[in-house]
């Protein structure tokens, strides 16, 4: 059964919209050092594997857990806190003009930045991967102008020829 025409049940409504995801910006920074924390106390486990001689008998393969750190990153705070990363990118947007915000988003985003440089430079992340998603790069810019010569091969044999094309020499038939 569908509400009448003309009614105004919307208006009976509590609240209109989303709750606001952070009240404040101290709720934000609380969130985020949660999210940490998180990770510090949660690490990947990898299988670490031994063989040890055991004398007289021969080798004995031992399994050892080896904790390694996780990463920080935006995609992980904004699952851990039940939002998208459109939507915090938007906040982010939106919320330019509120610099106690803005404080405490720049502070995550170096945090989140310090501890994947770190952890690439120590060794614990793959420093690629980590330099990729970080925006770094090596790069070597050569500037000068290119000069080139034409050679003439009028004088080289058909086999120099074929050599040079090919890489080889032509094949006896």
């Amino acid at each position: 059964m569908a509400a009448p025409k003309g009614n105004q049940f919307w208006k009976l409504r509590s609240k209109h919209g989303r709750d606001k995801l952070f009240a404040s910006p101290e709720l934000l920074w609380k969130a985020a050092c949660e999210y940490f924390e998180w990770c510090d106390e949660n690490p990947y486990q990898e299988d670490n594997i031994e063989k040890i001689k055991i004398n007289g008998i021969g080798e004995k393969l031992m399994r050892e857990p080896l904790a390694k750190p996780r990463p920080y990153t935006i995609h992980g705070l904004c699952i851990y806190l039940d939002c998208s990363t459109q939507f915090f990118t938007n906040f982010e947007d939106n919320n330019k003009d509120a610099e106690d915000f803005m404080e405490v988003i720049t502070r995550i985003r170096e945090v989140i930045y310090n501890q994947k440089f770190s952890g690439a430079a120590a060794g614990f992340f793959n420093a690629s991967i980590i330099a990729r998603d970080l925006g770094l790069a090596d790069k070597q810019e050569i500037k000068g102008d290119i000069e080139t010569k034409q050679q003439d091969l009028s004088h080289l044999s058909y086999e120099e020829l074929y050599e040079l094309k090919y890489g080889r020499k032509p094949q006896q038939l």
